[in-house]
């Protein structure tokens, strides 16, 4: 009978990825939409491939996008509100103008006071 040789163990293949790519893509998808996530996911991500020892440009350039859409969201609402506010005042203005002091309802049953 012939023996049949041992087969030699056979070292598991590389992993083609690395810890947090796929989170990293996913970070950055969601920062473009979702700003705060995405920021969120992206720093996970780029913190479990820098443990690993690897590099996850998706993961930085998750964090650089839902950083600077992240302000620029929040300017963007504040300067709105100031805007709004003003045109509201600016509303007010134009009801009072030439009233006397006191409080006046308006046809849709809403008050307005003038100085």
């Amino acid at each position: 009978m012939s023996e049949v040789p041992a087969a030699a163990p056979v070292s598991p293949a590389a992993p083609d990825t690395y810890p947090g790519k796929t989170l990293g893509i996913v970070g950055l998808i969601l920062a473009i939409f979702f700003n705060l996530i995405g920021l969120i996911v992206s720093i996970v991500a780029f913190n479990q491939s820098k443990k690993a020892g690897y590099k996850n440009t998706p993961a930085k350039a998750g964090i650089i996008v839902g950083a600077v859409l992240l302000v620029l969201g929040i300017v963007i609402g504040v300067v709105s509100g100031i805007l709004a506010a003003g045109a509201v005042g600016s509303a007010i203005d134009q009801i009072c103008e030439g009233q006397a002091a006191g409080v006046y309802e308006l046809t849709d049953g809403s008050t307005v006071t003038c100085p």
